[in-house]
């Protein structure tokens, strides 16, 4: 990676955003739905590839210091998302079994078939290695982290 300048690592770093983020919507579109904190995830993944096309023109210290808390943040949702799907600890009620979400609702409202279709946040809905789809997210993202940082600290070193 040394031979790698700054803008090529901000580029890299924000395409590796952009490929997870695609990655997500394929598996949508193959009937794989995200739960509300699936969503959260990506959020801070369209931060980071903004940041990446603007680091293309401005490579500077403070996109590539935002790219990085970008890329952490979404780690860290992921870790905190695949400690909801193990039971290591509780999620948010409003996306979990353990919630009280559906107090209020008739029974004809339970069996209803039409609406969307409630995902929680406490199931693995797909995983490979044993390793959930949040899980993926926070290894990679953390390693994207690691590369936006990198471009930050080249750049102070310039």
């Amino acid at each position: 990676m040394n031979t790698l300048s700054p803008r090529n690592l901000i580029v890299l770093a924000g395409a590796g955003s952009l490929a997870l983020l695609i990655g997500a919507f394929i598996f949508q579109a193959l009937g794989y739905a995200p739960c509300a904190m699936c969503i959260w995830q990506r959020w801070p993944h369209g931060v980071a590839i903004a940041l990446g096309a603007i680091g293309f023109f401005v490579p500077v210290f403070f996109i590539a210091l935002l790219g990085g808390a970008a890329a952490l943040t979404t780690a860290v949702i992921g870790v905190y998302h695949t400690g909801v799907e193990r039971d290591w600890w509780e999620g948010p009620t409003s996306c979990t079994s353990a919630g009280d979400g559906i107090g209020g609702l008739t029974g004809g409202d339970l069996l209803a078939t039409s609406g969307p279709k409630l995902i929680l946040c406490d199931q693995v809905s797909w995983e490979l290695l044993s390793l959930s789809m949040p899980s993926w997210n926070a290894l990679f993202s953390f390693i994207l982290a690691g590369i936006w940082l990198y471009a930050a600290w080249r750049i102070l070193r310039a």
